[in-house]
């Protein structure tokens, strides 16, 4: 069911009528479920007068829903926490290329924005291998493919391959190395699994913490918030673990990110892109990097202080987009292999 949060009460989408157009508001197609971003928008609102009304959905289900609504869609602004979505959606014609001096000024690193505008990333994640302190030695993996090497038999935790974070990593792969290497991984990898793959990252690192498998792949905004809990058993788990920036010598680390752009049927599209802006200054990116433990993509924001401690690390250099573009490929071998 699609949520309509307006002046903090909910109500189901299908006893609304369509959001009226006014000077004052935008509306937001949002898959990005977190809480904390609730005081960007508030802020955003106290700063500018403009009031921002929210439909929350899966992702691939608000894009349907913006192409299915054609020119008559209230939506002004598509946000999700997958580069691979926002791809498609951009490769649908369904955003609008978007640019301002305010956004040229922020200067987003290349590879975590759409050359021409139509999608701006908004925070970004690395994807991670997590490890056992007392199991494993940091040194044993230095790439995502030494997770299928044979000495990890029985030793890997993941979440489900229909995952985007799992499609989104696979897909890096196949840009990186070609579908035949990444498909020999994507085997190895599964016959390595110590149980069937399921629920969150949160839940792999658990495990590795209480000893049902000894490294596992997870996002980095994970452990940070597992570190910054405020419940002890939380802290505890995060004590007995590591984290390593796999292909360090060599592409560098997978990172995805959320993201947004403005539909190309906008009725408030200034409204959308100043939203857009705000979503990219050094305030709001200081509640992304605080509020969810990301990386900020404004280069002008530090990240948050336990995420520092976690260690420098150099990032794949290649666009969203492009590793984005094989996903259907990613998706077939990991059916293949058996990555369920």
């Amino acid at each position: 069911m699609f949520i309509n949060k307006f002046a903090g009460i909910a109500f189901a989408v299908g006893a609304l009528t369509a959001f009226s157009v006014q000077a004052q508001e935008v509306n937001i197609y949002n898959s990005r479920h977190y809480n904390t971003d609730r005081a960007i928008y508030d802020n955003f609102t106290k700063a500018t007068g403009i009031k921002v009304n929210i439909i929350e959905g899966n992702h691939d289900e608000l894009i349907q829903r913006i192409k299915s609504e054609g020119a008559s869609s209230p939506a002004d602004l598509f946000i999700t926490v997958d580069a691979g979505r926002l791809a498609a959606a951009a490769k649908e014609g369904l955003l609008a290329p978007v640019t301002s001096p305010a956004l040229d000024a922020i200067k987003v690193p290349s590879n975590l924005r759409d050359p021409n505008g139509a999608w701006w990333g908004l925070s970004s994640r690395a994807r991670i291998v997590v490890y056992a302190r007392d199991r494993v030695k940091p040194e044993q993996i230095k790439n995502y493919e030494d997770l299928a090497k044979e000495e990890w038999k029985g030793r890997v935790l993941t979440r489900t391959g229909t995952h985007p974070y799992s499609l989104a990593l696979t897909a890096s792969m196949i840009e990186a190395q070609g579908e035949e290497k990444t498909e020999e991984w994507v085997k190895g990898l599964v016959a390595n699994l110590a149980r069937k793959p399921q629920g969150g990252d949160t839940d792999q690192i658990r495990a590795v913490a209480v000893g049902e498998g000894d490294v596992a792949i997870a996002n980095t905004y994970y452990v940070g918030k597992l570190i910054t809990s405020a419940k002890q058993e939380d802290r505890e788990v995060a004590s007995k673990i590591g984290v390593i920036f796999p292909n360090q010598d060599n592409r560098g680390t997978h990172v995805n990110l959320s993201g947004a752009g403005v539909v190309k049927t906008s009725k408030n599209q200034e409204n959308a892109r100043k939203l857009l802006e705000y979503l990219l200054s050094p305030e709001a990116q200081r509640l992304f990097a605080d509020g969810n433990m990301e990386y900020p993509v404004n280069p002008a924001v530090q990240p948050h202080p336990e995420l520092v401690k976690l260690g420098n690390f150099k990032a794949a250099d290649v666009n969203a987009a492009a590793f984005a573009a094989y996903t259907p490929q990613a998706l077939r071998i990991m059916d293949r292999a058996g990555w369920k």
